[in-house]
């Protein structure tokens, strides 16, 4: 049964094979219990970097590493995605990281190794075993809620957090920042957004907020127990976290959060199951977040088109490097047709 709900890799994608004999090679020489040759598959559902799974013999284990291409400054930095994993071991529900590699004779890039957390991982449907009913689905997406809260409360002081951001200030270097990654990344074939950044940069919040977020928390960046699967065992996915305002970490999670009566459109780009009778709408998950951590926005519509905004970015970045050939991952070829959905849903906020 377990098997039937729990994640699983795939074939790796053609273009994207690992060296596994050099990466075997330099891995034995970290954890040197490792036996046999492993079985090398990918796991598919991210569109950033990559992710594979090195079946050992006697262990399971998970390397990461970044996408082939151009990509922004400071992006893809596995080396910080590794050492904040290791800050928050004991702290928050993250895999245990195993050895770090920053040189990229072995794969094409930097990369890191973690042990695999086997359980589910909730993408846009639950597996077909996993039978929750209408009542088990809403406290489930309680319960992943209550998991972005946590992080939210977590001691930012605490040792390996302090340094990850520059904390006040955070709202609007990330709207300049975003706005500029944009103009960078722009093909002829998708909007201007310069109504949109001009909102954002009219209409920043005068009230900041700031603490450990996730800034990619979505249902399948979180891994549920197969035994309870309305039990959280682990977060995945930290690329991006940092020290900012937990309420746009909050908008950037509702961009992608597709709800029963969203268009076909929306329903074609879901990522995750929050579509199913039970799970809660996009303005009950403001208000359920907002009366448990006492946070009070001046105006949601800011966090609301901030992360619209930012999913359209981060997508046209991807559309960009499929765009000029850097990737052939078919999944990227349409990326500019959400990237101007997302401007028509801005434009639809700001109204």
């Amino acid at each position: 049964m377990h098997e039937k709900i729990t994640d699983q890799a795939r074939p790796v994608r053609k273009g994207e094979e690992l060296d596994i004999a050099a990466v075997d090679q330099w891995l034995k020489q970290y954890l040197p219990h490792l036996e046999g040759m492993p079985q090398v598959t990918q796991f598919t559902g991210g569109a950033s970097n990559w992710t594979y799974r090195l079946a050992y013999d006697n262990d399971d284990l998970i390397l990461r590493r970044p996408p082939a291409g151009t990509k922004a400054k400071s992006a893809h930095d596995m080396g910080r995605e590794y050492k904040i994993q290791l800050a928050l071991a004991g702290l928050y529900p993250v895999p245990e990281m195993l050895a770090f590699c920053e040189d990229p004779g072995i794969t094409g890039a930097e990369f890191y190794i973690m042990r695999r957390i086997r359980g589910i991982i909730p993408r846009s449907d639950l597996p077909e075993a996993l039978q929750l009913n209408e009542a088990q689905t809403r406290q489930l997406c309680l319960n992943v809620i209550d998991k972005l809260i946590e992080l939210h409360q977590l001691d930012i002081h605490a040792p390996g957090l302090n340094t990850l951001g520059k904390g006040e200030g955070y709202i609007r270097r990330q709207t300049e920042g975003w706005s500029k990654r944009y103009v960078q990344a722009r093909t002829e074939n998708v909007a201007s957004f310069e109504p949109v950044m001009t909102w954002l940069a009219e209409h920043l919040p005068s009230r900041e907020y700031i603490s450990l977020i996730h800034n990619d928390y979505r249902l399948d960046n979180v891994i549920l127990n197969p035994e309870n699967p309305l039990e959280i065992i682990g977060v995945l996915d930290w690329e991006m976290a940092t020290i900012g305002d937990p309420l746009m970490d909050l908008g950037n999670s509702l961009a992608y959060w597709v709800q029963a009566d969203d268009d076909a459109f929306f329903q074609s780009a879901r990522r995750q199951p929050t579509h199913l009778p039970g799970m809660l709408t996009r303005r009950e998950v403001v208000r359920y977040y907002c009366e448990k951590t006492g946070f009070v926005p001046d105006n949601w519509a800011f966090y609301e088109v901030y992360g619209l905004f930012r999913l359209a970015v981060i997508a046209q970045q991807i559309y960009y490097r499929y765009h000029h050939g850097q990737t052939n991952n078919p999944a990227f070829k349409d990326f500019w047709q959400l990237v101007n959905y997302l401007y028509k849903r801005c434009l639809k906020c700001i109204e």
